[in-house]
């Protein structure tokens, strides 16, 4: 029997889960009310009913973390405002360490969350023991507490939800299956039900399991895959404190919580077990997954170990449920950049109960506003690649994906199943040349070159890791010599058209209507003047341009410029960046070299800073632009991708009379570091603004026709004080014991917080550990202001001397890479 449904809905949320429900409850906090949810069999039938309810609030980036603590927030006052119960306590949560490494990837963690209001302790061995009794802290190092954690009851909490969405007018219909989302013109315009269509102006999957297989038909990617999670729930316990905070041991994949007086285990072992491969069954709902113990005794033995009290008590449940996992274990969030109008929450990487809140608010703020409410950079959905969503990709990569969540989160660790998806002409010579390997969106790149017959593997570490020394020496060939970067997995886009010129003109904040063969480096603006996009783009002739940006922004970009040309206009957009392989010749005797192979005059009369033209290498016609992103003097070499190979070993045959060495992808950051160039993600992103992060020079205020995001930048140019910048910052210790700052690491003035740094790399051309970063000042941020005080900078919990400028600390005239 059918169920009658309303003709239309402003929003149709497909799943109901806790984040559907959440993403319901928000909207209708923000005036939108005409919500339909639609559930295919019963609220939190899918995963949300087995979750285990941790709410921690504590993750590896800043945006998680943040998301995560509104969604404890929330959690303590959900109950009141909906009449609802939900189970929430908030008896804190320990992460208890069993070596150096793990410490202090707490206490990097503490130091990020207190740049921004968490509250966390650092504690000692034997702070933990005494606090936690019933704990084992034999091999304990140290660990952190944060009191804002806790633990609720998914089904009830969802339900909270759903009803504080009822009562400000949002529906919620269950037993009704979304077969199908209707589409027109590109956009998403309702949905057809196992009982009738809903006519809608945006439509959000929140389909868990199943979103993929939803989203498919649409054309529109979203990856992910279900794995198998095990907890066991033991018989009651009397001497289990009733109030037992979550402990986590992650170097044992483990996890305890009190429940009802029983303690439960849970884990997140190294090598998961991926499931639903073959699809999910129609009746699927409130099911478990077949028993395996055999999979989970390590864990269990281990536990048996680190609390005793498992010894004694009895097993009264042995769980096993399906979650699903995406490719870089980050959800899903955001409009899809296949479909307008089309939004998504999926992917939570069994994190959803306590993401749920906080992706529920910026959801419905992205679908109220029309805009991000912040930067999500890291879980927008804009950021994958329609290959990740392979079938066989993606069971490779659940296998290690779950278990990442508790495995050491090292600077630069790389994934190590699903690897060599995507290979540039050049892979197998550079794996010759001793390439260690790393991956960015399937590419495999050469992050660094192992040399005296060293393994090209990594040793992981927060301080100085394993290649730090042929880092070192691909640095200094770069500033001393020249060497070879494969910039391949660089996005190419060609722009052609009578009207294409315009319509950059108009997208670009710098001036795009430059003669032909001109290389402008630009941003791409929202109507709030936040950078939606950072590149370059040459102008090959009059109705054709060559766009260039990094290969993570790839499809973000992509999405970002075919919206934003006008209906009407005479201007396509290709995607050439597979045929396209690209080669940086970088350091002072590039020109030497790259004059050699060409037979051209490279000089700076012939051929000053900014300039693209054609050159014959061998004999292959290649595209060399005069431009760098390691400050020192080079071009950028776009190769057509059947020449590439030839043009690769004809410039490796003649640099060796050049000093040409092949440097990697962390000899390239640690160069920009020096140089103080932005990267999209971490220095710059949709909320900051150019004069911000100091980039106004990239700014062409009074071309004809405008660009977008002018006002908002004038409004902001014409207040004259600039309370936040970002900035250089260099420590003031440059011994080899020296730390190394990486992200989110707070800045102290006098000892007042004033920021955080964003990113952050050794420079090895200056000796120094360097970073750059945002500080605020109520009277503005200036020279004189940052030379006054006495800057500290705070990492693992405690804090070093450092200086910070404005200008970047290695050749601030740009004379070597100009001259």
């Amino acid at each position: 029997m059918t169920k009658p449904l309303p003709e239309r809905a402003d929003v149709v949320i497909v799943g109901g889960g806790i984040v559907g429900c959440s993403i319901a409850y928000h909207l209708t906090r923000r005036g939108i009310t005409n919500v339909v949810v639609l559930e295919r069999k019963q609220l939190t039938c899918g995963t949300t009913w087995h979750a285990a309810g941790l709410v921690g609030q504590l993750r590896a980036t800043r945006n998680l973390t943040e998301l995560a603590k509104y969604t404890s927030e929330l959690f303590r006052t959900l109950e009141e405002e909906t009449g609802h119960a939900t189970g929430f306590k908030q008896h804190g949560s320990y992460g208890v360490a069993l070596n150096e490494g793990r410490f202090e990837e707490f206490k990097r963690g503490a130091s990020m969350g207190r740049s921004f209001g968490l509250e966390v302790e650092v504690l000692s061995a034997g702070e933990i023991a005494e606090r936690v009794p019933h704990l084992n802290c034999d091999g304990v190092v140290g660990g952190v507490f944060l009191p804002g954690d806790g633990q609720t009851n998914p089904i009830d909490t969802t339900q909270a939800f759903a009803a504080g969405a009822r009562q400000k007018g949002a529906r919620i219909l269950e037993e009704v299956k979304v077969e199908q989302i209707l589409t027109e013109d590109g956009r998403a315009v309702g949905v057809a039900t196992s009982d009738g269509e809903i006519r809608a102006d945006k439509v959000v999957i929140a389909a868990g399991m199943w979103s993929r297989e939803l989203a498919r038909p649409l054309g529109v990617h979203l990856p992910l895959h279900a794995a198998e999670h095990f907890y066991i729930v033991t018989e009651a316990i009397a001497d289990l404190p009733r109030d037992m905070p979550v402990v986590r041991v992650p170097d044992e994949y483990a996890y305890y919580k009190e429940d009802a007086g029983k303690l439960l285990l849970g884990a997140f072992e190294p090598e998961a077990k991926p499931w639903g491969m073959d699809g999910i069954a129609e009746d699927h709902a409130f099911e478990t997954l077949p028993a395996d113990f055999d999979h989970f005794e390590p864990v269990l033995e281990l536990a048996v170990a680190r609390m005793p009290m498992l010894e004694t008590a009895g097993i009264s449940l042995f769980f096993n449920g399906p979650e699903s996992f995406t490719p870089d274990d980050r959800y899903l969030l955001g409009e899809t950049p296949e479909v307008r109008d089309l939004f998504v929450a999926c992917g939570f990487n069994s994190i959803g109960i306590q993401s749920s809140g906080g992706a529920g608010k910026v959801l419905a703020d992205w679908i109220h506003d029309g805009h991000a409410p912040v930067d999500l950079s890291d879980v927008d959905v804009r950021r994958v690649h329609p290959f990740q969503s392979n079938r066989a990709y993606l069971r490779e990569r659940t296998t290690e994906t779950l278990g990442l969540l508790y495995a050491m989160h090292w600077p630069y660790r790389q994934v190590e199943t699903a690897r060599g998806v995507r290979r540039s002409p050049f892979h197998d010579a550079l794996v010759g040349m001793g390439a260690c390997m790393g991956e960015l969106a399937g590419w495999e790149r050469p992050n660094w070159f192992a040399h005296n017959g060293a393994a090209p593997e990594y040793a992981y570490s927060f301080g100085r890791q394993n290649w730090f020394d042929d880092c070192e020496a691909e640095c200094l060939a770069t500033r001393d010599a020249v060497a070879l970067y494969d910039q391949t997995s660089f996005a190419k886009f060609l722009v052609q058209g009578r009207d294409a010129c315009a319509v950059l003109d108009h997208i670009c904040a710098n001036r795009i209507d430059v003669e032909p063969g001109r290389v402008v480096y630009t941003q791409w603006l929202n109507e709030r003047g936040g950078i939606e996009a950072d590149l370059t783009v040459t102008r090959l002739s009059e109705t054709e341009f060559l766009v260039v940006t990094a290969a993570a922004g790839h499809m973000r970009d992509l999405a970002w410029l075919r919206r934003h040309i006008p209906d009407g206009s005479q201007c396509t957009v290709t995607d050439i960046t597979s045929g396209l392989p690209m080669l940086g010749l970088m350091g002072p005797n590039a020109r030497a070299l790259l004059e050699k192979l060409s037979g051209e005059d490279l000089s700076n009369e012939r051929c000053p800073f900014g300039t693209s033209r054609e050159l014959e290498i061998g004999f292959a016609r290649v595209r060399a632009s005069r431009v760098t992103y390691v400050g020192e003097l080079g071009w950028e070499l776009y190769i057509p991708a059947e020449f590439a190979p030839h043009v690769f070993e004809t410039i490796v045959e003649a640099g060796d009379a050049f000093g040409l060495k092949p440097a990697g992808y962390h000899a390239m950051n640690a160069c920009r570091m020096e140089k103080g160039f932005r990267h999209w993600g971490h220095d710059i992103a949709e909320e900051d603004t150019p004069l911000e992060a100091g980039l106004g020079f990239a700014v062409a205020w009074d071309k004809p026709g405008g660009f977008t995001g002018r006002e908002a930048l004038l409004r902001q140019r014409e207040a004259n004080v600039r309370p936040r910048r970002m900035v250089a910052i260099a420590l003031e210790d440059d011994s080899e014991t020296a730390p190394l700052m990486y992200h989110e690491e707070p800045i102290w003035l006098d000892g007042t917080l004033v920021g955080a740094t964003t990113s952050g790399a050794w420079g090895h051309r200056l000796g120094k550990s360097l970073a750059l970063g945002y500080v605020q000042a109520e009277d503005g941020v200036t020279p004189g202001f940052l030379e006054a005080g006495r800057f500290e900078v705070e990492i693992a919990w405690q804090r070093y001397p450092a200086r910070l400028q404005l200008k970047p600390f290695y050749d601030p005239t740009a004379a070597r890479m100009k001259g």
